[in-house]
């Protein structure tokens, strides 16, 4: 239940960062799985450019979305696993921990898409003439592998959300939405956002980035 007041939790950079790249990842998945290589191409090369941001936002965007204030020790994620720590705004420590672990693996799985070769070498990453045919074809390997993984970790992801919706009462998805959390203690402390000309620069210099591995590294 809230408490009659709202504190600021998410930038609106991170929360756009949240939701393209779920959009992305499930249109990457329905453009390959329906033959729409060009598409699935564009998707991936726009996701290199949305990890880019978020890498650098994890050190110069807003308190809560910097990785300092919330990567935690595994030792703290298992005490919040028992029922220790005090509320937050922010990922809680195992959160943060899930948080890591799908940014890695969608990291692998962009990764090694810009070097995959299909079987007859008609569809490839935009990197993929950096490599060899049969290091092309690991990459794809890697890369479906890397998609299955984190699958299994969105699924987890929402399942988790659920639980804290069902069994907790609390509710995870509307602060992602609207950046204010109104189920927190009072006094709790909020976000310390970034300023918009920061947002700017990271976004145009991971637009940048995006370009030129699309252009295959060159001019």
């Amino acid at each position: 239940m809230g408490n009659g007041n709202t504190v600021a939790v998410w930038d609106l950079p991170t929360r756009l960062f949240h939701w393209l790249l779920a959009g992305l990842f499930a249109f990457s998945w329905f453009s390959a799985e329906n033959g729409l290589m060009d598409w699935h191409r564009i998707s991936g090369e726009t996701l290199v450019g949305l990890l880019a941001f978020r890498l650098v936002w994890g050190f110069v965007g807003g308190s809560t979305a910097r990785f300092a204030s919330f990567v935690a020790s595994p030792g703290k994620a298992l005490a919040y696993l028992r029922g220790g720590g005090t509320a937050a705004a922010g990922h809680n420590p195992l959160g943060a921990w899930s948080v890591i672990a799908l940014l890695l693996l969608i990291a692998v799985q962009v990764g090694t898409g810009l070097f995959s070769v299909d079987t007859d070498g008609l569809e490839s990453g935009p990197l993929s003439y950096l490599v060899s045919f049969e290091a092309g074809r690991k990459a794809a390997g890697v890369h479906h592998l890397a998609f299955n993984l984190t699958l299994l970790l969105v699924i987890l992801h929402v399942a988790a959300i659920l639980f804290y919706r069902v069994v907790k009462r609390r509710n995870l998805v509307t602060p992602m939405i609207t950046g204010r959390d109104g189920e927190l203690p009072p006094g709790t402390p909020g976000l310390i956002a970034a300023p918009i000309s920061r947002f700017a620069i990271v976004a145009a210099l991971a637009a940048i980035l995006a370009w030129y591995v699309a252009k295959g590294l060159t001019f």
